[in-house]
């Protein structure tokens, strides 16, 4: 049994007896006569269980529990007493003690004892491990290395553990709900409910009933009272998905929610207080609807505490290779496939389309190409949609036009990155050589011209002719 156990005890015989019960029965103690000597040994070891008398020399046991609680809050503490009060008993519970034991203690007592102390000890990490991997499984999958997506990760760390409304802004396909999840899962409500509602596909007369719920009667069909989500979210977080495309009638009501925390069911006369943490999230401008007067402008500051802005996957592009290499491995073990990744040249393309449909689009073309692809093969130009090899970057347009054919047909991938090489080239010429200028006028990230430079030696021509220039300028 690998569990450590500090026993602070100042009676010789009791802490001799006691350690070695406890240690025939394989616990590891660590033994100390005073208080003071305990609390040090405790914030220099971890334990799982503190054991200590009650009275004890200067520092009182209960002064022990509430420093060891300060330092490991989850370490089970059982006071030991042969006065035991009610007053000292309850103050050592509010503390946070598991139980007390009576002196004298008997072996049968104290081994029941610690073993139940260890079950909930072990329950209290196990559970702390799956939340934290419940909070870093959520972050992390907000996918990317770009630095867009790196500081919406920071955020998402400063502001989930606070009660603060957050608004998520972003186009469709961008991961809005991912994001509202890593906010419920990073905060003290992780263990109560998070419950999502789309405002934009529920019938404008069925969703008051289902944010609030109705009362038995108050419409034909409402045989049984019902409860809504909010009621269901209650202590947890509820996301308002699409919020925009809410009826000003029911912005009101939401607004109320903001407010005072408390709201009716429908056909209901008793009003029922709620404590939930709001996440709202849209595609939509809300400032726009609101000059256009179909949003309430009292609605959306009381929504836009916090603003939350996804970017659209084009202007991220540097996160595809990553994007795209974790839905292989991710969709493949699901079907039990082994696909070996994405040729170069198919990536290319991958890179340049713009993602209208943003991830979800992304992920579910490769669920599409995994499952047709045969097992053991990779991703090639072959497989990709025609709207993706015949893709666009700006003014400029794969076509017939722009690469000459011949009789004898041409090396397609060739043909792919020579043409790719004659853009980086051209939009280089254009504005003098500045990478970041030429990664602008391309509409890419900076890294991302600067690691296809690199892949098409580029980089060491571009930076051997800055350096000969600087050189000429300075002569």
């Amino acid at each position: 049994m690998s569990c450590s156990i500090l026993l602070v005890e100042d009676e010789e015989s009791v802490r001799e007896s006691l350690k070695e019960i406890l240690e025939m029965n394989g616990y590891c103690v660590t033994a100390s006569q005073t208080g003071e000597e305990g609390i040090e040994l405790a914030r220099k070891n971890n334990f799982d269980i503190v054991l200590s008398d009650l009275m004890l020399p200067g520092m009182s046991g209960i002064d022990v529990i509430r420093s060891v609680k300060s330092v490991s809050p989850d370490t089970a503490c059982i006071i030991i007493t042969g006065n035991a009060s009610v007053e000292s008993t309850v103050e050592a519970m509010k503390l946070g003690a598991f139980t007390y034991l009576e002196k004298p203690v008997g072996k049968d007592k104290l081994l029941v004892t610690m073993e139940k102390a260890a079950e909930v000890r072990s329950l209290r990490t196990e559970n702390k491990k799956l939340r934290d991997e419940i909070k870093k499984g959520c972050t992390t999958a907000i996918l990317g290395t770009s630095a867009e997506i790196q500081e919406i990760r920071d955020i998402i760390d400063r502001i989930a553990d606070t009660d603060s409304t957050v608004l998520i802004l972003g186009e469709s396909g961008t991961g809005k709900e991912l994001v509202a999840r890593a906010l419920h899962y990073g905060s003290s409500r992780r263990n109560k409910p998070f419950v999502p509602i789309n405002c934009g596909a529920i019938p404008e007369d069925l969703l008051e009933s289902e944010l609030f719920g109705y009362e038995k009667g108050a419409f034909t069909g409402a045989i049984a009272t019902k409860i809504g989500r909010f009621e269901a979210a209650n202590e947890g977080t509820v996301l308002l998905d699409e919020i925009g495309d809410m009826s000003p009638g029911l912005q009101v009501k939401i607004l109320r929610v903001l407010q005072e925390k408390e709201f009716e069911r429908v056909g209901g006369r008793n009003t029922i207080k709620v404590d939930v943490r709001v996440v709202a999230a849209t595609n939509q401008d809300l400032e726009k609807a609101v000059e256009e007067k179909r949003f309430r402008n009292d609605l959306y500051y009381r929504l836009n505490v916090i603003p939350v802005n996804l970017p659209p996957l084009r202007d991220r592009k540097e996160d595809i290779p990553f994007l795209v290499d974790h839905f292989i491995e991710k969709i493949s073990t699901r079907k039990r496939k082994k696909i070996r990744g994405t040729s170069p040249d198919a990536m290319s393309l991958l890179e340049i389309y713009d993602w209208p449909g943003n991830i979800r689009e992304l992920e579910n073309l490769i669920e599409r190409l995994v499952v047709l692809k045969e097992d053991g093969s990779s991703l090639t130009l072959r497989d990709l949609p025609d709207k993706i090899r015949q893709g666009k970057l700006d003014g400029f347009a794969l076509n017939a036009g722009a690469i000459s054919l011949t009789d004898q047909g041409i090396d397609f991938n060739s043909a792919v990155d020579n043409f790719e090489k004659e853009l980086i080239i051209s939009a280089l010429q254009r504005v003098n050589g500045i990478k970041k200028k030429a990664a602008e006028y391309l509409n890419l990230n900076r890294t991302t011209l600067i690691e296809k430079m690199k892949r098409k030696g580029l980089l060491e021509q571009c930076d051997t002719a800055e350096a000969a220039e600087n050189e000429l300028a300075g002569s």
